[in-house]
């Protein structure tokens, strides 16, 4: 079985569209998304729309948290908050509805799938010192899930932990060992931050036990436009040409 991982969209059409199509020629069985949908970008009901036609099992993000009033966005910067409360006047109320339903996080096969930390989703897991923390986590859950998929940072990458010891991974292709436990991000669907501007996902395959990360370009300009025209801060539309 083949999964494919895919993580903050933020209401990037665009790139949510150029990341189906390259997983539709993949071949693979399920997508899962790990949070944040909507923010920062000019879609945010075009992409609830395809993301619950496709009927893509998601978790909920700090930033479709704050979208529907769930939470406050109270640690966000300038540009997030001005993004959110752009987005909170434009969402449909059937999309609201959706948001506000989505889990904190989800149990899915034989690994966990969060957007931020293991019960926090807005605490970024960026460091050995933070992936130890959710490892610590992860071990007082119920069952030996030795995996966890998680989002929030942009940035794709691995953490494994061998019998205590904490290491990271940037490599393309990952071959997960039975004696290792793992937290693993996609990196970005529509706000990558690794200066790479092409958005990211990854694939996971069930019985290889293998994670391959994929980049794939899309109409940058189109989504630029898009941001400009809906009156949303030219900042967020210049980010995006710089992967940042």
């Amino acid at each position: 079985m083949r999964i494919a991982v895919i993580a903050d969209i933020h209401a990037n059409l665009e790139a949510l569209q150029a990341v189906l199509d390259r997983i539709a020629a993949l071949t693979v069985d399920e997508i899962v998304c790990l949070g944040d949908i909507v923010g920062y970008n000019a879609n945010p009901n075009e992409c609830i729309d395809i993301i619950r036609s496709e009927k893509i099992v998601s978790v909920l993000g700090n930033h479709d948290a704050s979208a529907t009033g769930r939470e406050e966005p109270n640690r966000f910067n300038a540009l997030a908050r001005s993004a959110i409360f752009w987005t909170r006047e434009h969402l449909t109320e059937e999309n609201r509805l959706f948001l506000l339903n989505i889990p904190r996080e989800k149990r899915a096969h034989e690994f966990i799938l969060m957007h931020g930390s293991l019960h926090d989703t807005n605490r970024y897991l960026l460091s050995r010192n933070d992936a130890a923390e959710n490892f610590h986590l992860l071990a007082g859950l119920p069952g030996e899930l030795k995996l966890g998929f998680f989002g929030h940072t942009h940035i794709g990458t691995a953490f494994i932990d061998h019998q205590g010891s904490i290491s990271s991974d940037l490599s393309s292709e990952l071959s997960l060992s039975s004696g290792k436990r793992y937290l693993i991000n996609p990196g970005s669907v529509g706000q990558p931050r690794d200066d790479d501007p092409r958005a990211s996902f990854l694939v996971y395959d069930l019985d290889d036990r293998t994670v391959q990360f994929f980049r794939v370009e899309y109409d940058i300009k189109m989504c630029q436009d898009k941001i400009v025209r809906a009156g949303l801060p030219p900042q967020l539309a210049w980010r995006l040409e710089q992967g940042r």
